[in-house]
Formats: C-alpha cells, sequence, structure tokens
C-alpha cells in the first residue's frame, strides 16, 4: 500500500512536469519535438525541461543576432542550425554572460554557460546523427573552464546551534509567531535532524509517506533520482525525532484529500513542498551563520563530512548518498582526501631515534 501510494505522488509529479513541457515547446520549432521525443528514454521530464529552458534561450539569442528571423521562433529550421559557424557559439556564450529579454536582465556564471553549451552539443547531436545536418559547430567551440567551488557545511558546533535554535527559538517569541513555533516544533525537528542524520535530498524528504518509515530496522524507504527505490538507515537521534513528530502533532493533523500519506506537512495541512523546506532551512540557518548560505542541499554536505570523518571510507558516502559514481563523492570531499594524504607524510619514520 505504502508503494503504491509512494509511486502516485512521483507519477503526480511527472506528470506536472510533462505538462509544463508540452507548455514550452508549444513556442517552439516543429524540429525540435523529435529531439524531445529521441531523449525521452533516457531522461526524466525534469531533465528534459531543463534542456528546453537552455535551448529556448539559444533560440532567442538567433532571434536577437539575426533580424532576417524577424522575432519569429518558427522561422528558425534545421538550415539555421546547418548555417551556423563556431563564431556564432562564441558570440553565444559572450551573449549569455547578460542579456536582456522580455524587459528583464540575465546573467550566466560559468556552471550556467558550461551547463548551456553542454545541453546545446547535445541538441546539435541528435540531428548530426541522423544526418539532418551535416555541421556542428558546438564541437569546434571548447567548454568554459570550471574553477572548483569550496564545499559549504557546517561544523560540529554549528549543527550543535541550528539543532538548539531549532528546539529552543519559542523562548523569544510571542503571540500568533509563538504558536505558530509551537506548532511546528517537532515537525521542523524531525526535518532537520533527519537532513543532518541521513544525508538525504530534499526532494526525497518531501516524498516520503508515513509507510515509507520503519522503526523495527530503523530505516526509510526513499525514491531516488531515476526512480531507483532505495532504503537509507538512521540512528536514535533521528528515530525519536521521528517518532515524537509522528505522535505528538502527526497524529493529530486531519490532512487534506489527496494528501493522507504525506509524512510531513504544511499549515495548510497538504504535503510539504520544496520550497516550503528549502525557506525553513534558510530561516533558521541565517540566524547561526552570516558567511554560509546554507541550504538542504548543504546540509546533505555537512553529513556527508560528519561520515567521511568517521569513517574513512569514501565508498560507504557515496552509496549512503546515492551517487551513481564514486568519482563524484570524491570530488566533492577532494579537501577532506588531502587531510587524509598529508597525515600519511609523518606516519613512516625512515629513521629510528636513538
Amino acid at each position: 500500500m505504502g508503494t503504491s501510494n509512494k509511486q502516485t505522488y512521483y507519477q503526480d509529479k511527472n506528470a506536472h512536469n510533462i505538462n509544463k513541457l508540452r507548455e514550452l515547446l508549444k513556442e517552439f520549432p516543429r524540429f525540435t519535438k523529435d529531439f524531445f521525443r529521441g531523449i525521452e528514454q533516457n531522461s526524466s521530464a525534469s531533465t528534459r525541461i531543463g534542456y528546453a529552458y537552455d535551448i529556448r534561450t539559444f533560440f532567442r539569442f538567433l532571434l536577437y543576432a539575426n533580424p532576417s528571423l524577424e522575432n519569429n521562433m518558427e522561422k528558425i529550421t534545421l538550415e539555421t542550425l546547418n548555417s551556423l559557424e563556431s563564431v556564432d557559439i562564441e558570440e553565444y556564450l559572450e551573449y549569455l554572460k547578460l542579456y536582456t529579454y522580455d524587459g528583464k536582465t540575465y546573467s550566466n556564471d560559468e556552471r550556467g554557460i558550461h551547463r548551456k553549451l553542454s545541453s546545446l552539443r547535445k541538441f546539435y547531436l541528435y540531428y548530426q546523427k541522423r544526418e539532418l545536418i551535416t555541421n556542428n559547430p558546438t564541437t569546434i567551440v571548447d567548454m568554459p573552464k570550471l574553477h572548483e567551488r569550496e564545499i559549504i557545511r557546517l561544523d560540529a558546533e554549528e549543527v550543535q546551534e541550528l539543532l538548539d535554535l531549532v528546539e529552543n527559538a519559542g523562548t523569544k517569541l510571542t503571540g500568533r509567531k509563538k504558536a505558530y513555533y509551537e506548532q511546528n516544533k517537532l515537525r521542523n525537528i524531525a526535518i532537520f535532524t533527519l537532513f543532518l542524520g541521513t544525508g538525504i535530498r530534499v526532494s526525497e524528504c518531501v516524498g516520503l509517506d508515513i509507510e515509507d518509515i520503519d522503526f523495527r530496522e530503523n530505516r526509510i524507504r526513499i525514491m531516488r533520482k531515476g526512480g531507483k527505490e532505495e532504503y537509507v538507515y538512521f540512528g536514535e537521534e533521528v528515530r525519536t525525532a521521528l517518532k515524537n513528530y509522528i505522535e505528538f502533532t502527526r497524529e493529530h493533523i486531519t490532512p487534506l484529500a489527496g494528501h493522507e500519506h504525506a509524512l510531513f506537512y504544511s499549515i495548510q495541512k497538504r504535503r510539504i513542498s520544496v520550497q516550503a523546506i528549502e525557506n525553513l532551512v534558510t530561516e533558521y540557518a541565517s540566524q547561526i551563520t552570516n558567511f554560509k548560505h546554507i541550504t538542504p542541499h548543504k546540509l546533505r554536505s555537512t553529513y556527508g563530512t560528519s561520515l567521511y570523518r568517521e569513517t574513512n571510507d569514501i565508498y560507504l558516502v557515496a552509496e549512503v548518498l546515492g551517487h551513481n559514481d564514486v568519482n563524484t563523492t570524491r570530488k566533492h570531499y577532494a579537501a577532506l582526501e588531502d587531510d587524509k594524504k598529508r597525515s600519511a607524510a609523518n606516519a613512516v619514520s625512515l629513521r629510528k631515534n636513538e
């Protein structure tokens, strides 16, 4: 029963994304439908939406750079793509740094530009493989270099401060704010403890149903990216936080129809949203540190760091976090790997002390 309802949540989410993609594609040239149909078997609807946004930006650049298209996206054809040269793609990358569309100004950092060129390469390659175009200028242009970003995480003291704040913030509140805090206190403690004690993604947290909690084995059943179902185990602190929330808060909520199986509820008595959790994390974390922008993903990194420091097992960290490639994990925790290597410098003595 739990599994079917959980699938229903993700099916609803997927249906929403499919409809959103169809709306986006209505303004695209007809030939682009083949591309999105062609990649459907190996990509999620949310991934295809990302491609659609990136390709739409490229089409808008073409309209901006080529007056003969008369600001009409339907006039962009495969012949248009085939006629472009590498210099046109370089101009597009320059355009991405800062541009205006429909009265709004947009900009992209190196990662945004890197992703958009990667999307465009995939787009061109689809038609090139099918011999619908012979020219592919995207492969001539070098991908932008990506500089390593520092992994932002909370240290042990900040984790303690954050959990203390979530648990005790009500002492400084009065009136309606205090009542709202008390109403959601156990839920919020459970959410923060779950993030910091398991490293799950915010989407995985939102997708949890009450049937996915297994207190006999101290584990939760989650749906990973790509629809893979996995179990994640938790410790006593997470167990206590979840039990308190379920027993003293959740069991006393009468949810809206269609939300009966959700684990975490919003104030409107419906399944809590990703945005609501992101806002919750920002609200509390900003009171702990002004120098770090803490998101649910940063809490995930905090857990990963703690787990690696305790176990020194990068493969275990990759498995628990649900990384398909251990190199992804190693890249994230490269600094910790360096610390371990540095400690080896004095581990071996070349001469014994007399």
